[in-house]
């Protein structure tokens, strides 16, 4: 490139980038800030929404692992011999013999009707 074509490039550069014209696209720039506050405040409530979710997750995995194991400590103690055992300082006990049937009579009373 010879000089009077570097000249001639620079003056366009500074004929684009003048005062004038800076001022004239003061809102297109504005703009451009307002998108890149967006982009970056969207960027964060990701994040935070995935902080959110992880922290959820490890929250219902803990909840899971008490209720298997409340679930398997009264699968144990709904067992007879434990059931037996809660009860003896009560003066409770099992009964050793099978329990008898006691047969009832059934009665039918009939009501005698009288005529005047």
């Amino acid at each position: 490139m010879s000089a009077p074509e570097k000249q001639t490039t620079k003056n366009a550069f500074k004929n684009i980038l003048n005062y004038q014209w800076i001022v004239d696209n003061i809102p297109f720039f504005l703009f451009l800030a307002f998108i890149a506050i967006l982009y970056i405040a969207n960027g964060h409530l990701a994040d935070k929404t995935v902080r959110q979710i992880n922290a959820s997750q490890k929250q219902i995995k803990e909840l899971q692992y008490e209720y298997k194991t409340i679930k398997a400590d009264l699968m144990r103690r709904n067992l007879s011999v434990e059931i037996e055992k809660a009860m003896e300082p009560y003066g409770l006990v099992a009964a050793k013999e099978m329990p008898i049937r006691i047969a009832i009579e059934k009665r039918i009373i009939t009501k005698q009707v009288t005529s005047k």
